[in-house]
């Protein structure tokens, strides 16, 4: 071999040497989620890979997977936890083995509108609840929203005894089983990736999603009445695995962080606008009835569940119960 033939292998190999360490140098972070991309959730996902892989080019790149593709809902923080993804944005009720406050986002007829969340999530109160989750693996890094939660069932829901005898899906939350209790409903813990199929067997005979969920996957196919209740919120905390998250380098963390509070925004100011589409689309699809929740109506549940509120708000905390309540007034 020649000695410019060497020279030329030489730097060739120097640059796929200094090639390969870029490559093994950049970050990824696995995203996990249980719902579609066109959700409030899933949209917030795919804009902080968009603004991730932008910003940081080269250092970053984020892995998206929906719709339970890696992960069902009951195993997704222990894949956070064993690092087998680093973010993840579960609904705030899987958090309730890890800390008791944050089961005040599961209480019924707390909340009179999304506004009053919000007010909740920059109080004092709401972050510490986000930080609580420091000591248990995980960095809480946002709230997102989904939205406000409707009733669906196989018959009519208008008053509580409409309920009676009704097995009704719901997330793993002992609030949201007592919820359905107070109203002589059964309550049935499903994987969401489950429901679809679960009200269309029979299994179960309702359910209590937004309209971004209802829609998205289809539940109103398969629910012949939805009952505008706004009765509960569904929101989610996006949280990292805290090793992961406290080894990367301070200027792309700080990035991040930057780019999650951008898409936080984002997300809770879309999130309203799609609901009221997907209702809308909902309503057109003449599949299913909405019917109306009056005040009347509202007074009674408020009544019937109000041994919920009996029930746990001493382990919430009755401070925390009562700045979630404050958070109402503007």
């Amino acid at each position: 071999m020649s000695r410019h033939s060497i020279i030329r292998a030489l730097v060739g190999g120097a640059a796929l040497t200094l090639l390969a360490g870029i490559a093994s140098a950049q970050t990824v972070i696995k995203f996990s989620h249980v719902v579609a991309d066109g959700t409030p959730k899933g949209q917030g996902a795919l804009m902080f890979k968009k603004l991730a892989e932008e910003r940081l080019a080269g250092k970053v790149k984020v892995e998206v997977f929906p719709n339970s593709q890696l992960f069902g809902d009951g195993k997704e923080l222990e894949a956070l936890l064993l690092n087998d993804v680093q973010l993840i944005a579960p609904s705030l009720s899987k958090f309730d083995r890890y800390t008791d406050q944050i089961q005040v986002f599961d209480l019924p007829f707390l909340f009179d509108d999304i506004a009053a969340v919000h007010r909740f999530h920059n109080s004092a109160t709401g972050k510490g609840i986000l930080n609580s989750l420091s000591k248990k693996g995980m960095t809480g890094l946002a709230y997102w929203d989904n939205g406000m939660k409707q009733l669906s069932a196989k018959k009519a829901l208008k008053m509580p005894d409409d309920a009676k005898g009704l097995k009704f899906r719901i997330q793993a939350s002992d609030i949201l089983e007592a919820q359905f209790k107070a109203v002589g409903g059964v309550p049935q813990k499903l994987a969401f990736a489950e429901v679809y199929q679960a009200l269309e067997t029979g299994v179960v005979d309702g359910a209590e999603n937004p309209w971004s969920n209802a829609y998205s996957q289809k539940f109103f196919e398969v629910q012949p009445f939805f009952t505008e209740s706004n009765h509960g919120y569904l929101g989610y905390m996006v949280v990292a695995n805290a090793k992961f998250w406290s080894d990367l380098p301070a200027d792309v963390r700080a990035t991040l962080e930057k780019i999650l509070a951008e898409v936080t925004t984002e997300v809770n100011k879309s999130s309203s606008a799609l609901n009221d589409g997907d209702r809308q689309k909902i309503k057109d699809s003449g599949k299913t009835q909405i019917l109306p929740f009056s005040a009347e109506q509202r007074t009674a549940w408020q009544t019937a569940m109000k041994p919920v509120y009996d029930k746990f708000t001493d382990k919430i905390g009755k401070d925390v119960v009562d700045a979630a309540r404050a958070a109402n007034k503007p």
